[in-house]
């Protein structure tokens, strides 16, 4: 009895932490509506699905990379709102691409890989043969080449990499995951010097030309905040769609929990992270689509109990108050960096700065929104 007295106070302040966790969770109401609120802005916007963009004198299909983000979080959106209209404007892009790839099927781009993971996701709603032809196609033809070093950028991790989670899961064939991979570890340990991975700091170059002896304007190493993101979200997709007996799973998770202890050490205090994640002074305003990616990844992290929420809730509230500010009250969504692949490009990023392409950001918030408003912690 007298043990029981002493650990009494204890116990209530374990369960006052818990509790007070909880509540300090946003409302999901207000996530919801604040991505309803965003989503139609881009709807009402873009009412043709099939309309293209014209950046930088040229004329883009709307089935690009960025466009495919867009849909990647209209789709997680969909997932917890179930609208007909949601289903319908992603349906009706697919059909208005005969559910083709950017440049065709034998793209090895994977930005062109990147509109099938929203194909896949239409069929698991309703089945059709039809949506997944030429993503399937085309994802077959990379499983059965030899080549492993088509992601010589780490965006493209991101583009493809949960393509080959998506057909795994649905057909059951585990070349799905082998090539996946092949062509991961390849970017991760052969592109560049010594792989564009760096695991005495958990975070990626973007490319080649960034690896050492590359600098920042303060000597330190170049990493990208929306790059880094790119792979922290795709990691995070990777392992929410395949099995958890998956092969590789562990060589996946250890990649995920470094990346989540070095980005938390990247946090500002206002919520974002910088678009340079080690050099604050280069381009360093607020910058919501990389925020957007590392809120997903931690929030999905800590639902998925692979996160302590203890050490990285906060982060997350922090992150998604940020997030939560940069919505204009018409939807608009500020401080995205325009297309690009270093801190330089697509500059200037403000509040009222309208990006290249208004889509991707919105997916990337979308993707964040989807995220948080699951969370619970009772």
């Amino acid at each position: 009895m007298r043990k029981l007295f002493f650990l009494l106070p204890l116990l209530l302040a374990l369960l006052s932490c818990q509790k007070t966790e909880s509540q300090n969770l946003p409302d999901r109401n207000k996530i919801l509506t604040l991505m309803e609120l965003a989503n139609s802005h881009f709807m009402q916007k873009w009412p043709d699905v099939a309309k293209e963009s014209f950046v930088r004198n040229r004329y883009r299909p709307s089935h690009i990379w960025t466009r495919g983000v867009y849909y990647e979080g209209l789709m997680a959106l969909h997932q917890i709102c179930p609208r007909d209209e949601y289903y319908r404007y992603a349906y009706d892009w697919g059909k208005a691409h005969n559910w083709e790839l950017h440049r065709g099927n034998t793209t090895r781009n994977a930005d062109n890989h990147c509109a099938g993971q929203t194909y896949i996701a239409l069929y698991n709603i309703s089945p059709d043969p039809a949506l997944i032809k030429n993503i399937k196609t085309s994802m077959d033809m990379l499983v059965n080449t030899p080549q492993n070093n088509d992601w010589s950028w780490i965006d493209a991790i991101q583009m493809g990499m949960p393509i080959f989670a998506q057909l795994g899961q649905l057909t059951g064939d585990k070349r799905y995951y082998e090539k996946a991979y092949q062509m991961y570890m390849f970017t991760r340990n052969q592109h560049g010097p010594e792989g564009l991975y760096n695991p005495k700091e958990g975070l990626w170059w973007r490319d080649a030309d960034f690896c050492p002896p590359y600098t920042e304007p303060n000597g330190e190493d170049c990493y990208w905040s929306r790059g880094n993101g790119w792979v922290y979200a795709a990691l995070a997709r990777y392992m929410e769609i395949a099995p958890a007996d998956e092969k590789y799973r562990a060589q996946y998770l250890k990649d995920f929990r470094s990346m989540s202890k070095a980005l938390l050490a990247c946090q500002r205090e206002d919520g974002y992270w910088n678009i340079s994640l080690h050099d604050p002074e280069h381009f360093g305003g607020k910058e919501t689509s990389g925020t957007a990616l590392f809120v997903y990844g931690m929030a999905w992290g800590i639902r998925q109990g692979l996160l302590p929420a203890k050490t990285y809730l906060p982060a997350v509230l922090k992150g998604w108050k940020a997030l939560e500010e940069a919505v204009h009250p018409n939807g608009f969504l500020g401080y995205v960096q325009g297309t690009g692949k270093e801190p330089k490009d697509g500059q200037p990023v403000g509040f009222d700065q309208e990006p290249d392409f208004d889509d991707y950001g919105l997916g990337c918030f979308l993707l964040a929104g989807s995220e948080m408003y699951k969370l619970d912690l009772k």
